[in-house]
């Protein structure tokens, strides 16, 4: 008697192949079996437009927060040796004028700090309360107020610096520029990528 043949099996698959198919199409079969097409969203986080109110009051949270330590880092090193010149020998042989721009550099100094502590504050005393969405919109009124005070800190401080090395032209001149800069870069930037955009806040 002839023996009944058994039909070849897939060396990768482990299935057997129909009679007339071939060894290459068979293993196309299985690649395409056991390799399904990825899908091109998995992995990826959720988009901004699949935001929930909740998850985006959350990341804007986040955000202010992680801003807030960048910007605290800048005016504490700031503020600490503002308050260090006081003590020095030399300071006590400045003019009238570069005591007045010392007083108000540590007073804006100080206002600086509160005002970029303020959104943990605002986020400490009102938690549990939900009112997350007003703590997040005043705390990023918050954070536009001490970018201000830090950049005109660091103007003064900057004057005060420059007007006991350099001419009082020479140093106001440099100071001017300064700020000119920072108002570009941190504020008039901003705005005009907000207005090309078009786009609505999120």
């Amino acid at each position: 008697m002839k023996p009944l043949d058994s039909a070849p099996l897939d060396t990768k698959g482990g299935r057997p192949v129909e009679r007339g198919a071939s060894a290459p199409a068979a293993e196309g079969v299985s690649r395409e079996r056991t390799h399904p097409p990825a899908d091109e969203n998995a992995g990826n986080p959720k988009g901004i437009e699949e935001e929930d109110p909740r998850e985006r009051v959350n990341r804007r949270w986040n955000e202010i927060l992680q801003e807030t330590r960048v910007a605290q880092t800048g005016i504490q090193i700031l503020f600490g040796f503002l308050l260090s010149v006081a003590f020095t020998q030399r300071f006590e042989r400045l003019g009238d004028f570069d005591h007045r721009v010392y007083v108000i550099t540590v007073v804006l100094g100080a206002a600086a700090i509160g005002a970029l502590i303020a959104p943990v504050a605002l986020h400490r005393f009102l938690s549990g309360s939900r009112m997350k969405d007003e703590v997040v919109a005043v705390a990023g009124r918050f954070m536009v107020c001490g970018m201000v005070l830090l950049a005109l800190t660091i103007g003064c401080t900057l004057l005060l610096l420059l007007h006991t090395v350099l001419t009082d032209l020479l140093a106001e001149i440099l100071v001017g520029a300064v700020m000119a800069w920072f108002a570009g870069a941190w504020f008039v930037l901003p705005l005009i990528l907000k207005m090309r955009s078009g786009r609505r806040d999120d």
